[in-house]
């Protein structure tokens, strides 16, 4: 039934599935998973290590999770 649909719709099996996912993420209300797992994560020794290296300041209202998230999700399409 799948393989039938993606052949009709010119698409793959797995990119059907991809978009499965992704929508059914967009509709959950409230919270994100994936985000709420990356908040509960500590940040490595070797990460905060990295503190303040950057020039400038960076801004009070950037959480480095958010960013972490908006990466992954930007890197494997979510």
């Amino acid at each position: 039934m799948a393989k039938a649909y993606a052949a009709e719709n010119h698409i793959s099996v797995s990119k059907l599935v991809k978009n499965l996912i992704k929508e059914t993420v967009k509709k959950k209300a409230g919270k994100d998973p994936f985000l709420e797992k990356l908040r509960n994560e500590p940040v490595s020794p070797e990460i905060q290590a990295l503190e303040g290296i950057l020039k400038g300041k960076v801004p009070d209202d950037v959480n480095i999770w958010d960013v972490k998230y908006e990466y992954l999700k930007d890197k494997y399409g979510l």
